[in-house]
């Protein structure tokens, strides 16, 4: 027997699945069918369509022997039916939350009238004029849900509404929708004129938020310091620049512990903001609040936040003083367990351990609250360990009343000087320092005083042989702090230690003065990139030309870091400073820089991308270049001062540099089109493999060579990790270009690692489709890349997901979608994809399958699916076509759910 003949057969004499639906003339025929219909998990008709089955054949129009239409007949029928409707409703507890989602306006307000009526609401009686006290339960109850739905009603319809698209013009159908929007505007009409803003459900706690929201924004006049909440104190007094009431209901609160911590953190974030913009009075604040909240922390036992060190970097009396204040006054020692007892304690232990001052341990060490929460033999210990910390350091066990008298020794003094010589980033603070502890003692070099000093070799011999001491400490320490905080992007400090240090070396020096020209140039590159970014404005054009100084400075014995060359090229490079480097850069460069002739070969190739193929005789250049770096047996050549030299091969090409220092060049590059041309040429040396089994895919790979005449020369795992890492950072860059993310689904997919393969193949769709609402360029979704997604889903044994992305081929592939749909064993939705199947085929072959295995359910979902008006063959050209769309986007939508 045929498929065909077999689905005749099975239409004409087999069972269906499922019970066939009651209609709504039984119910009239039955009195208790209603009930047991109502009782079941999942009745059909549902609830709200027997209300609207019930009603709409109680005001069917009746037509006279004169074939006039009349109103529907007050006969006993009709009035049993909408007495049916009424109680389906009472069953759903009249929720209008349900009764609204499913039924129209015109249908709810026959419904509610007729409420209205079998509960003897007489008619045409204003329910203002009611007294609902004196109504009957059911009266009142009537009274009470109609003006709810109307409120709401109102309220609902004064909502902007998005206009559905229109379907195909259908005559019947645009006359009913039209009549039942005329029916409803006339009811919003009488409902607007005669509803009661009373007698709703109203949730109390809700309201007293939006109150309290409004009251934030616009303070209510009548509204007083007792009546508000701890929230709408502190906005107020933020607005008003009251911030010591701030402090003092943040102190408060850490005894109620009612402000959620996140809130009392924005607060104090908003603080931050506000001080960094200029407002210097607000640094005080910041630290009181933040110490607010760092006592609330250490009472909930979190850790002490990044701030608060950082604020407590330079204590003194005043810090020290509130602090315990706030202490004290955050904790109930009568009240309090002994875990937040505990907590306090090692607060103010870590504290005191933190200190070098011998006055503000002694602060600590003698408040009563210190005393009360830690015994004895725990402060003598503490004492201990301080000792065994810092011998300089030399403390009483029991604390002394005035410590201001004590003197302090030389030691101490020299020890304080050093520990505020480490902290400072202010350059007259330093040298005023070093000026001192040079007063008290000739025989330390203080440029030792801590090993996170550090300034590059090159420069350190030109420093160190400085004869006078204390400007060889200066001039080292502030190179050294300047180069700390522009590696930790603190720029403004950084310009203003270079500047002083450049003050100061211009007197003595011509070779640090232009030592520090040169890492100021560095430093205004590095600022640029910050503020601006690569989308920013392009860099003012004397810091072009310093850049170009740079690069075209020849004063001999001038010690030369490697890094600032590197930088110079990337800058150049991303700002397109192309005509530069290909036309107008010295030729004694291209022989001295390695990173020139770099920039040079890139800036050529990408110049010479859109020109005929026979043109691009540089990105031959670049690529022997990259592939005499990548080889093994390559030589490199360094002069005494470390810098790689270039060496004239047997083809005259240039071994630059080692692979490492041409991929930590890269790195400092963020113009795409540069990023996609060095992307692109390790893709294709990737792929030049004879043993490789799966091609990379990339943009311009067809300019460069397709062969290398000594394979076993290159280090193709040195290679291939190249290619891991550029697609990283190309990624870190710009998360949504969709050749990179092809490259790294390609990647995954040559490594076995399909899941993540999948994950980038459906991102890259996503990013240059609206997440799939239009269409995937095709230039995107390649056949390969489709092939390869057929491939990982078949391997993942998503078996159903093979089928439908065999649709996406420009010719499907029926021989491998109907191998995929006869695998039993499948990990995906399997018959819950169906409805994204847009090919008669596919489905027909489908419902041959369930029928052949006897699957009579899921062949009932193939039937469905290839039944659909919008894939009949007849159809023009258009709808097909636009069908197949909106069963590719719901599919891609799936799809990325699943995988990302």
């Amino acid at each position: 027997m045929s498929a065909e003949a077999a689905d005749r057969e099975a239409a004409t004499s087999s069972r269906p699945c499922t019970p066939p639906q009651t209609c709504w003339f039984e119910f009239l025929l039955e009195e208790s069918l209603l009930e047991k219909h109502l009782r079941k998990p999942c009745p059909d008709p549902a609830p709200v369509q027997l209300i609207v089955q019930f009603l709409e054949q109680a005001s069917k129009p009746s037509v006279n022997e004169q074939n006039q239409v009349q109103p529907p007949p007050d006969n006993k029928r009709n009035r049993i039916l909408k007495l049916l409707a009424l109680k389906v409703a009472a069953h759903l507890k009249w929720d209008l939350d349900i009764l609204e989602k499913s039924l129209s306006v015109p249908v709810l307000n026959m419904l509610l009238n007729e409420l209205l009526c079998i509960s003897k609401v007489p008619p045409g009686t204003k329910h203002v004029d009611m007294d609902l006290a004196t109504l009957p339960p059911t009266t009142a109850m009537a009274v009470l849900l109609y003006n709810r739905w109307a409120i709401r009603t109102i309220v609902q319809s004064s909502f902007p509404v998005k206009q559905a698209k229109p379907g195909p013009p259908q005559l019947s159908v645009m006359n009913q929708m039209q009549q039942e929007k005329e029916l409803t505007e006339n009811i919003l009409k009488v409902l607007q004129i005669g509803s009661l803003s009373l007698h709703c459900t109203i949730d109390e706690k809700r309201l007293a938020g939006y109150c309290q929201a409004c009251d934030v924004l616009v303070p209510s006049s009548d509204s007083t310091s007792q009546q508000l909440t701890p929230y709408s104190q502190v906005h107020i007094c933020l607005r008003s620049g009251n911030y010591q009431e701030v402090i003092q209901i943040f102190t408060e609160d850490n005894l109620t512990l009612s402000l959620p911590v996140q809130f009392r953190q924005s607060v104090l974030r908003e603080l931050f903001q506000k001080a960094q913009q200029g407002n210097e009075a607000l640094d005080e604040i910041c630290f009181k609040v933040c110490a607010c909240n760092t006592v609330r922390d250490i009472l909930e036992g979190r850790t002490i936040s990044v701030q608060f060190n950082q604020l407590f970097l330079r204590p003194n009396k005043e810090k020290i003083d509130f602090l315990l204040e706030v202490c004290s006054r955050s904790i109930n020692l009568e009240k309090a367990s002994e875990s937040l007892k505990g907590n306090m304690a090692a607060f103010l232990k870590n504290v005191c351990l933190g200190l070098e001052d011998l006055q503000y341990v002694f602060m600590i060490s003698s408040h009563e609250l210190f005393i009360t929460l830690l015994k004895d033999e725990e402060r003598k210990l503490l004492v201990d360990q301080m000792r065994k910390r810092s011998p300089r350091v030399n403390l009483c066990i029991k604390p002394v009343t005035s410590f201001y008298d004590i003197p302090a020794s030389a030691s101490v003094n020299i020890g304080q000087l050093e520990h505020q010589l480490i902290l400072s980033v202010d350059p007259w603070r330093i040298r005023q320092i070093l000026i001192e502890l040079h007063g008290m003692t000739s025989e330390r070099q203080f440029w030792t005083v801590s090993n996170k000093w550090e300034v590059p070799s090159v420069y350190s011999g030109v420093i160190l042989g400085i004869k006078d001491n204390l400007t060889r400490d200066l001039v080292y320490i502030l190179m050294a702090k300047g180069l700390h905080c522009s590696t930790v992007k603190d720029f403004s400090h950084a310009k203003q230690l270079f500047a002083a240090c450049l003050e100061l070396v211009t007197e003595f020096s011509p070779k640090l003065r232009q030592v520090m020209l040169n890492e100021m140039l560095l430093l205004d590159i590095h600022t640029h990139e910050a503020e601006t970014g690569q989308a920013g404005e392009r860099p003012p054009s004397d810091l072009i030309s310093r850049v170009r100084g740079y690069l075209e400075m020849r004063l001999p014995d001038i010690p030369l870091r490697q890094v600032i060359a590197e930088e110079c090229v990337a800058f150049m490079l991303n700002w397109r400073e192309s005509e530069y480097l290909t036309l107008q850069v010295p030729a004694f460069l291209l022989q001295s820089n390695p990173y020139v002739k770099l920039g040079q070969l890139l800036a050529a190739t990408c110049k010479e991308l859109p020109g005929p193929k026979e043109s691009r005789r540089t990105a031959k250049d670049l690529w022997e270049v990259v592939v005499q770096i990548c080889s093994v047996s390559s030589q490199h050549k360094r002069g005494n001062d470390g810098r790689v030299s270039l060496i004239k091969q047997r083809e005259s090409t240039l071994g630059i540099m080692y692979r490492s220092e041409l991929l930590s060049f890269i790195k400092k590059l963020r113009e795409p089109l540069v990023l996609t041309i060095i992307l692109s040429l390790f893709v294709k040396l990737h792929n030049v493999r004879e043993d490789i089994v799966n091609d990379i895919t990339a943009e311009h790979i067809s300019i460069w060579p397709s062969s290398i005449p000594n394979l076993q020369s290159v280090d193709f795992e040195a290679v291939a990790i190249t290619v891991k890492e550029l697609v990283r950072y190309t990624l870190s860059i710009n998360p949504n270009n969709h050749s990179w993310l092809i490259i790294q689904a390609d990647i995954y997919f040559a490594t076995n690692q399909y899941s993540a393969a999948l994950h980038y193949y459906l991102q890259a769709g996503a990013v240059c489709s609206d997440f799939f609402n239009k269409a995937v360029p095709p230039d995107v979704y390649t056949d390969q890349v489709i092939k390869r997604m057929i491939k990982c889903c078949s391997l993942l044994n998503c078996h159903t997901q093979v089928a439908i992305l065999c649709q996406f081929l420009r010719e499907i592939d029926y021989k491998t979608a109907f191998k995929s749909l006869q695998e039993q064993n499948s990990h995906d939705a399997m018959d819950s994809y169906y409805d994204y199947i847009w090919d008669v085929t596919i489905l027909e072959y489908l419902t041959y399958l369930h029928h052949k295995r006897g699957e009579t359910d899921k062949r009932q979902i193939a039937i469905k699916a290839i039944g659909q008006t919008e894939l009949n063959a007849s159809n023009p050209e258009e709808v097909l076509q636009l069908a197949a769309q909106r069963r590719k986007k719901k599919f891609l939508q799936a799809m990325a759910k699943l995988y990302f």
